[in-house]
């Protein structure tokens, strides 16, 4: 018996024969795909010594379909661990999901601060002056050429002394909604992806010599 799904039935509801029969495919399936990856690595590597010495477009175009087919699969490797269907619980003392915490972008990158004031000059309820109360400091990690720089968007908070309206400037878009990655390191991103053809894996190990984790962006 073999299992297509991405999800796991209810295993506890599986006899001991169809578990072993899961566990074997799913092994089967592991290392079929690492097989799969190994001889990729070596047919690119073997290419690349072909291509030694000479100039072939044929070759680097071989090259380059080999290392897209063993970027998709090295990313479905670490995306296709299978989870099991939700089901319901009965208990009461079931431990609340935690919300994965995002990295913080490297200290080291130099910081730009761009700050948002309100547009109103004065409290729109009441017409009375506005104080500062506080601010709400958000960042995105940006790429200019041979580099990178982070953006701080800094938005106070004012609070009118008459009424204690707060009043505070909107929040700048972002390409991707809670993404750290600004439009210009995206637009690198994507042209060295579609038009360079360098895999994302490799645009990953140049990030990773400035500090840049590219998987939190």
């Amino acid at each position: 018996m073999v299992f297509m799904h991405s999800t796991l039935p209810d295993l506890s509801t599986l006899d001991a024969d169809t578990l072993r029969a899961l566990l074997l495919a799913t092994h089967e399936q592991l290392l079929s795909r690492d097989h799969e990856i190994e001889h990729l690595k070596l047919l690119i590597a073997k290419l690349r010594r072909m291509q030694f010495g000479r100039k072939s477009e044929k070759v680097e175009r071989q090259i380059e379909q080999l290392e897209l087919q063993l970027e998709d699969l090295e990313a479905n490797r670490a995306e296709s661990v299978p989870t099991t269907e939700k089901q319901p619980t009965t208990s009461n003392t079931a431990s609340p999901a935690t919300k994965p915490t995002r990295r913080a972008l490297p200290d080291h990158l130099p910081r730009e601060t761009k700050t948002h004031e309100p547009a109103e000059q004065a409290c729109p309820e009441c017409g009375g002056t506005l104080k500062k109360l506080g601010e709400d400091v958000s960042e995105i990690l940006e790429y200019v050429p041979a580099s990178f720089k982070v953006i701080r968007h800094v938005r106070p908070k004012l609070c009118c002394t008459g009424c204690d309206t707060i009043v505070q400037a909107a929040a700048p878009s972002r390409p991707i909604e809670r993404g750290l990655a600004g439009p210009g390191l995206l637009a690198h991103i994507l042209t060295a992806r579609y038009c360079d053809h360098l895999p994302l894996y490799r645009q990953s190990g140049t990030y990773a010599r400035e500090g840049v984790d590219l998987g939190t962006c």
